[in-house]
């Protein structure tokens, strides 16, 4: 864990995409270069462009996944979830768990 954290916070943490890369390693047991590709192709962005806050910034705002300063009508806390989760293909337990709920 913290390993994965050290490469999620030199990637830029949330102003790049080093929250999305940790996601996927953990989630999916990656290592980070494969973890770093996979992310890569499921936001249509080269792997250099991942640290590029600018960039991702609008990647993020295109598809709603959460920035550090959401503007009004932005996705944040569990709604961006929910969107990172179907962007990644990837499971996050409080999205489930809040499904779950819901539909009790």
């Amino acid at each position: 864990m913290a390993i994965t954290h050290a490469h999620a916070s030199g990637m830029g943490g949330m102003r790049g995409a080093g929250d999305l890369v940790a996601r996927v390693q953990m989630s999916k047991g990656m290592r980070t270069w494969e973890a770093k590709q996979y992310v890569a192709d499921k936001l249509g962005v080269a792997v250099a462009e991942l640290t590029d806050p600018v960039i991702m910034t609008e990647v993020r705002e295109d598809m709603n996944i959460g920035q550090i300063t959401p503007l009004p009508g932005c996705a944040k806390g569990i709604e961006a979830k929910f969107n990172i989760q179907k962007a990644l293909d990837i499971q996050i337990n409080c999205v489930d768990r809040f499904r779950k709920r819901a539909a009790i």
